[in-house]
Order: structure tokens, then sequence, then C-alpha cells
């Protein structure tokens, strides 16, 4: 076998073909993006199992995502700087070793605040792995090369969101060697190792970007508001909504202000590069994403509780329940690649299938309902979210320059991930307020509506 090219990739970039293992070296980052997307939706199946088990209100199993997605989210911008200061491939490594550790810890707590901290582990080194892949991918491939490399992203984010509850449902009710739900944390041993390997082997030695530094108070700043918004959600509910989670979301406002002009302040050297805030693009297409992962995220957790708690199926049947959207999504990627030149359109498109297919959701939603009769609905919901994600990654990062990556990839997944905390506290919260799936998959599709309001001030295909 060839050895493998060393070179730097900004001397890769200037010759025709880029750096040569451009291509096994994104499988290698799909690998991780799909570890980090299986264990970011496992819980939304297996979940109810894990609180039986485990103990705690009926808050714990929205924090299974919530503690994930949040730890996430406070290290992504700063997993996206810390790549343009020690090298991506080296904070590739030390995410994806700590995240197998953190699989790890999962499968071995004992209660509900060991899994907690667990899953915090788990988001942490999620969030040092995740953004190096963009930034990778920028400087490996070539510009005509480099909008095929980026639509891989959406139907890989796609079929893993809806494979990882499957894959949970199957694992949980296999209970292979007597290990129950553990074994949907304990299969990312062998992942996390293969992938470790073959990063060492095909991922481009990249230089640090000279001249950027840690931006620590702008993360710290970053991380309070999302928690002091995120908190208040998932915990207010169960505490009859005291005082103090109202407190605390006007906090996260002030907090997030306080952010803003702080980084404004700081110039290049902030968490958000400053020019990235004065591209429209980019910024509705933060906007965009937010609203969106909430909606998408939100609808498969209730999904999930639903079809359990609400309809009494075991976790393998509730997975199987949700396969039709899977093949929706697929037939929804196909057709964005295939549309690509239309871009906003097939975003646009795709929200409007998908605000019908959740109402329809809503509609059919009640006692004694069967797989075969939401099966319709799921399909279209599939559809929309393929619609959406298919063009998505591609419209956003088409504005960005070299020397943003770093902040702009950082700040995409962020966002992405903010709007799946968000989804997990709103959507659960309404779910386990009202007791109706009805009321919550209307509120999902409200949000839809917002995502594709907002998304009529993204660029138009030129």
């Amino acid at each position: 076998m060839t050895a493998l090219d060393t070179r730097p990739v900004e001397a890769a970039v200037e010759t025709p073909t880029a750096y040569k293992w451009r291509w096994p070296a994104l499988g290698v980052i799909l690998a991780g993006s799909v570890m980090e997307l299986l264990d970011a939706t496992v819980t939304n199946i297996a979940g109810p199992t894990m609180r039986t088990d485990l103990g705690g209100g009926t808050s714990l199993i929205q924090w299974l995502g919530a503690a994930y997605t949040l730890a996430m989210t406070a290290g992504l911008l700063t997993g996206g700087r810390l790549g343009d200061i020690v090298g991506r491939k080296r904070m590739f490594l030390i995410g994806v070793a700590g995240f197998t550790i953190g699989s790890l810890l999962c499968a071995i707590s004992t209660g509900p605040e060991a899994i907690i901290a667990a899953r915090v582990i788990q988001g942490l080194f999620g969030a040092a792995m995740i953004p190096q892949g963009m930034g990778l991918m920028k400087e490996m491939f070539p510009p005509k090369e480099l909008q095929a490399a980026f639509g891989m992203f959406g139907p890989v984010m796609g079929i893993s969101a809806i494979g990882g509850p499957i894959l949970a449902g199957w694992l949980v009710d296999a209970d292979l060697f007597g290990t129950g739900w553990r074994m949907i944390f304990l299969v990312n041993l062998p992942l996390g190792i293969g992938a470790v390997l073959a990063a060492l082997r095909f991922l481009p030695a990249t230089r640090p970007t000279g001249g950027v530094k840690l931006d620590i108070p702008g993360a710290l700043l970053a991380s309070l508001g999302t928690v002091l918004i995120v908190f208040p959600l998932v915990q207010g509910g169960e505490h009859g909504w005291p005082w103090w989670a109202f407190a605390m979301m006007a906090a996260s406002v002030v907090t997030f202000a306080v952010f803003v002009a702080y980084e404004r302040r700081k110039g290049e050297a902030a968490l958000v590069v400053p020019s990235l805030l004065r591209k429209p693009a980019f910024v509705s297409g933060l906007a965009v994403g937010a609203i969106y992962f909430a909606a998408f995220g939100g609808v498969f957790l209730v999904l999930g509780l639903y079809t359990q708690l609400g309809l009494g199926y075991s976790p393998l049947k509730a997975a199987l329940t949700s396969v039709p959207s899977s093949v929706g999504m697929i037939v929804g990627m196909g057709i964005a690649s295939a549309t690509v030149r239309f871009g906003r359109k097939v975003l646009l498109g795709g929200a409007v299938v998908m605000f019908f297919a959740v109402i329809a959701l809503a509609l059919i939603a009640g006692p004694g309902v069967t797989p075969w009769q939401l099966a319709p609905a799921l399909v279209f919901v599939g559809l929309g979210s393929g619609l959406i994600m298919g063009p998505y990654f591609n419209i956003v990062m088409a504005a960005v320059d070299p020397k943003e990556t770093g902040s702009a990839s950082g700040s995409l997944t962020a966002i992405q991930q903010v709007g799946g905390a968000l989804g997990l506290a709103i959507l659960g919260t309404v779910f386990f307020g009202t007791g109706s799936a009805i009321i919550t998959f209307g509120v999902a599709a409200g949000m839809i509506a917002l995502t594709f309001v907002i998304g009529l001030m993204l660029p138009k295909a030129e």
C-alpha cells in the first residue's frame, strides 16, 4: 500500500488533484459524524427503558439527550478554534478517543447522575471532533469537488438520525449478552478504535493557523447562555414552573446580548469571526438551522415517547415505526442532489412538505393507532427533511471564506446542537405537560412554518 502523503494540506491544495487521500479521509470524517449522530438520537428510543433501569423522574428522558447536546454546544465553538490553533487532525483524534471513552462510561453507569455526567463527557469530546470535518474538507478538496463532498453530509446526517433510534430499539430488545440498553453505547468501542486507526492513516497533517487565539471568555458566555435557556425548559415543568425558571430564561437573553457585544469588541480574535456575522447568508442560515433542527429532533423524540408511553409499543416496534421516514429521507436527499442548482427553492419546498406531513401526524395521532396508519405521514416527514438537509450545508458554507472556516464550521454545528437541545426541551416539555401528542406535533408544525419564513432570507441559487 502507498505510504500516507503527509504534506501539509496548504501545499497539497495548490495542485489540481489536491490531497490525494481526500476521499478515504472524507470517509473517516463521515464515520466520526455517524458516531456522534447515532448517539445524539439513540436515547429517543432507549430513554424510557433507561429510566426504568436507572430511576429518576420524567425529565431524565429529556436530559439524556439535552445533557449531550448542551455539552456539545458548549464545546463546539471552542473546538473549531482549537482545530485552527493546534491542527485539525490532532483535535479530531483527541475527540474520537475521548468520545469512545465517554461511551464506555455511559455503558457502565449505575444511576441517573452517572449517565448524565457520562453523556456530558461524550458531548464535550464530540465537540472537539465534529468541527474539524468541514475545515479539513475545505482544505483537502479543490473547489470543483467541494460541493460533492459537502453533499455527502446531508444523507449521512439524515440516515444516521433515523437509523440511530432503529439501532437502539433493536439492541434494547435483543438484550445481547444481557447488556440491555448498555449495548447502544458499547457498539461505539470498536467503531471508535477503528476511526482512530483510520484517522492516523488517512487524515492529512495540517499546519496550525498562525495568530489564532482561544477566546475563553466568549466560550464561557455562549455556554452559560445556552444552559440558562435549556435547563429551565427541561426542569421547569417537573417543578410546576417556579419563578427561577423564568428568571433563568430572562438571564439567558441578557447573557447572549453580552456575548454579542463582547465578540464585536474582540474583532478577529473572537470566537465567532465578526465578518461571518456581516454575511446575511450565514446569519439567516444559522437561524434556519436552529429552528429546523429543533423541530426535527423534537418530532422524533415525541414520536418515540408517544409510541412507547402512549401506545405501549416495545422499543423495537417504536423504532421500526420510524422506518418510513428514513425511506422518505433517502428519496428527499436524492431529489435534493439532483436539483442542487435550485438551491433555496429545494429547501423551501422541503419545509412545505414537512409542515403538512407533521400536521397530518397531529391529525392521525390518537389511541390505538397502528404503525401502518402513521407510515404515510412519516414518509413525507422524511421526504421534507431530506429536501431541507440536502442543500442546507452547501448553501450556508458557500458564503464562507477559507480563513473563516474554523469559526464557521464550529458555529454551524453549534447552532445545530442548540436547536436540537431546544427541540428536546420545548417539545418534550409540551408532551409531558399536556400528555398530548396531537398538541406537541402541532407546535412542531409551527416551528417548521417559521423555518420556511426565515428560509426566504437565504440567498437564491446563482
